[in-house]
């Protein structure tokens, strides 16, 4: 059964370039409601932990090291279909290959620093909101 809702982080990157009025803006034109937000920064734990499903990949100490070297913006967003919505908004996670118009294609620099996570499932979205919000967190 699908939810209505979805999980994001604006990146490293993303933040670093002063990009994230413009991203949740066109969140925020697209039809979500954000019902949880917060500045945060990850700590080699949390990155490691979150990104377990990866940990035999070559890419896994970088892509930890990437998350870990600044402040992220983690949001819950909510919409009718929002996983399928939002990973169509978010783009192909390279740039150089997302949709005209979609956040990747306008903020992201290379598949390594794609500025914006997105869930890909309903049950991922659950369990990604729960890592970074406590129910108290959420509206």
């Amino acid at each position: 059964m699908a939810t209505n809702r979805t999980f994001t982080m604006l990146k490293p990157d993303a933040v670093e370039n002063g990009h994230i009025g413009a991203i949740l803006e066109k969140i925020n034109a697209s039809g979500f409601r954000i019902v949880a937000l917060k500045l945060t920064q990850m700590t080699t734990a949390d990155a490691q932990e979150f990104y377990a499903i990866h940990n035999e990949r070559p890419f896994f100490a970088d892509l930890v090291e990437f998350m870990t070297r600044g402040p992220i913006i983690a949001a819950i967003l909510e919409k009718e279909n929002a996983v399928e919505d939002f990973r169509t908004l978010i783009g192909s996670t390279n740039p150089a290959e997302a949709a005209e118009g979609t956040i990747r294609k306008l903020f992201a620099a290379s598949i390594g620093e794609n500025a914006v996570h997105g869930s890909d499932s309903d049950e991922n979205a659950a369990i990604e909101s729960a890592f970074h919000f406590s129910g108290r967190e959420q509206f």
